[in-house]
């Protein structure tokens, strides 16, 4: 979640559209029509793609070859400056942070792989591939534990492609919402929460496992805060959530960014909503390279299980192997096991 580009696509916070339901034969939950935020990212991807062609080709027609290939370069690697910015503020605000010390290499390394991990995530599968995997809700699933998957912000459920892909390809039950309005409230994801784990209820009988990525997490807590029965999950895991907030986001404009903001009105009262002792039903995965939320112990819950992944960036951690891991683990009560 680039912090800096997110907010450039704030004005169209009114594309947002609520999650819809749709039936099929595998019990399909989420709606069939391309979220809006997918096509905000698609005219994104588009336009930085003409604004290259547009500079080749007028540098070429100049007679500046190089500087037609150089100006294109540089304008379809913009996210790449973007997040080195990202890194230098990360760098420069994680001076007292009790988790563990990252190198300059070891961040250059980071920034390299949120460079290829952004790209692969807002300029392919979120835009174009969102609607790849269904949701897997089969109607022989009694018995099963189903997952939900919830993403962050400025992100839908394409995020989640290669999860689903396991999961189905498992045959494990699962819903990967789409969280709708994009700049909404937090608050306003309860609803949306709710009708995803309730279609895993019905469809299994089970409490579902949840995972969340970023302000996902946030979206999970807030409902989980108004459930009097802690039972409705079997296990919260969160990946690079700013549960106490993160300092990039006081450069940001939409409403859920500035909820997340260090130490904030609403996570105070999010945090003296719950009960605490709800924190052991989470394992929660931070990172000392996380160039979105930091400092990075920000990402961690007293009394959950806090695990550290050295070494990876905020996108970069949805497809880091230790939170898939830990899914595995809580599923292994439900045969057959979940297989990589």
């Amino acid at each position: 979640m680039l912090a800096l580009s997110r907010d450039m696509a704030a004005p169209c916070a009114w594309f947002g559209a609520a999650l819809s339901r749709r039936s099929g034969a595998t019990g399909s939950f989420t709606g069939s029509e391309p979220d809006m935020l997918a096509r905000l990212q698609k005219g994104l991807a588009f336009g930085l793609l003409a604004l290259a062609v547009l500079w080749a080709a007028l540098a070429w027609r100049a007679g500046h070859p190089m500087w037609a290939v150089a100006g294109a370069i540089v304008v379809l690697c913009l996210h790449a400056l973007v997040l080195g910015i990202e890194f230098v503020l990360l760098a420069l605000g994680r001076r007292d942070d009790p988790a563990p010390h990252a190198s300059a290499a070891l961040l250059g390394a980071a920034w390299w792989g949120e460079t290829c991990a952004a790209a692969r995530v807002f300029f392919w599968r979120q835009p174009f591939r969102s609607r790849r995997w269904p949701d897997h809700l089969p109607q022989a699933a009694r018995g099963r534990i189903g997952v939900l998957l919830v993403h962050g912000f400025f992100c839908n459920r394409g995020l989640w492609n290669r999860w689903c892909e396991r999961l189905h390809s498992a045959g494990v039950p699962f819903v990967a919402l789409n969280l709708e309005p994009a700049f909404d409230s937090i608050d306003e994801y309860i609803g949306l929460v709710e009708q995803g784990v309730a279609a895993l209820e019905g469809c299994t009988g089970s409490a579902p496992v949840v995972v969340a990525h970023s302000m996902g997490g946030l979206a999970v807590r807030r409902w989980y805060a108004e459930q009097p029965d802690a039972e409705r999950v079997a296990h919260v895991v969160t990946i690079g959530t700013p549960h106490h907030g993160t300092w990039l986001a006081r450069l940001a404009l939409a409403h859920n960014a500035r909820q997340m903001r260090l130490h904030s009105r609403w996570l105070a009262t999010l945090a003296a909503r719950e009960p605490t002792q709800r924190h052991e039903r989470f394992t929660c995965f931070y990172g000392h390279c996380d160039n979105i939320v930091f400092p990075p112990s920000t990402a961690t819950l007293p009394g959950a299980e806090n695990r550290h992944l050295a070494g990876t960036a905020h996108m970069a951690m949805a497809d880091h192997p230790a939170p898939w891991a830990e899914l595995e683990r809580r599923l292994a009560a439900s045969p057959p096991a979940l297989t990589r």
